[in-house]
């Protein structure tokens, strides 16, 4: 057995790697086939047992951090929405009715304004070697796949953090592929997309796109997590779906804490907050 360099440490140990090849190359017998016998980390059925969950939920958090870190991402500018959203001059997918088709095509302007904010952010992280300011969607389509969309336009890498739903859906083609992430737990995706985030972006959506909302800024209001700009996109979508001004009329929240909430409905209002609470300089 030859010693290695692990991480730029020295490590005397058996690789992993190479005891699982050992492991596949031994005789095939009642003893070795048998599936008590087979290595635990590499052990699929053992995985995911029950009572494994607590380390599925380390290995969920382990890995997508280990991939960013490893490719040194520093930070991001976070893109919730729907993914009923289409693209402009595109029929949307998810409509029911006459009235829901004709709303989801009038929001595909937040498809364009999703992209053109993608772009700002890019061309910016860019500018920081694509260490900073790097677009994270959801993954999915829709807004999603607007954001993933405008930092591609731009040459710009970008995160998919994908969840694994009932009905199928694969990442947008936009999304960088070494940063196609894919989750089980929501709760651990969640703190991902939070982790590296320099400012949260919110365009209209359904009960997830709510779920982030409502998630962060219980985050910043209880100081969980640094006070980051939190937009919301669609000044008209959120007053008609929200009243926070009656929270705060009624008690329930405090009135600065309305204070946390910017409204924008363009791409150039959201990129001059964050930049004006960052003190990002304008490109030269």
């Amino acid at each position: 057995m030859n010693a290695k360099l692990t991480n730029e440490a020295w490590d005397p140990l058996a690789d992993s790697r190479e005891d699982k090849r050992r492991a596949d190359r031994q005789p095939r017998t009642p003893q070795s086939t048998s599936p008590a016998y087979r290595l635990a980390y590499a052990d699929e059925d053992f995985l995911c047992r029950e009572e494994l969950r607590p380390v599925r939920l380390q290995l969920e958090l382990l890995k997508p951090e280990m991939i960013l870190m490893e490719a040194g991402i520093r930070s991001t500018v976070v893109m919730f929405g729907g993914a009923r959203i289409p693209e402009p001059g595109k029929d949307p997918w998810a409509a029911k009715n006459e009235t829901q088709a004709k709303n989801l095509t009038a929001a595909s302007r937040y498809y364009e304004e999703a992209r053109s904010f993608a772009r700002l952010c890019s061309t910016h992280s860019l500018a920081a070697n694509g260490q900073e300011y790097v677009v994270c969607t959801g993954g999915g389509p829709g807004v999603m796949e607007a954001g993933n969309r405008g930092a591609h336009d731009v040459g710009a890498a970008s995160i998919g953090l994908n969840v694994v739903l009932p009905h199928e859906q694969a990442p947008n083609e936009y999304v960088t592929p070494e940063f196609s992430l894919n989750f089980h737990y929501f709760a651990i995706r969640k703190m991902h997309f939070l982790m590296r985030a320099k400012a949260i972006t919110i365009f209209p959506g359904g009960f997830g796109t709510m779920d982030e909302l409502f998630e962060t800024l219980t985050l910043i209001q209880t100081r969980r997590m640094d006070h980051v700009p939190l937009i919301l996109f669609g000044s008209e979508f959120w007053n008609s779906i929200v009243d926070f001004q009656a929270l705060a009329d009624f008690g329930t929240i405090s009135p600065e804490d309305l204070d946390l909430l910017n409204f924008v409905d363009t791409a150039e209002q959201a990129w001059s907050i964050i930049a004006r609470h960052h003190e990002i300089a304008p490109l030269t």
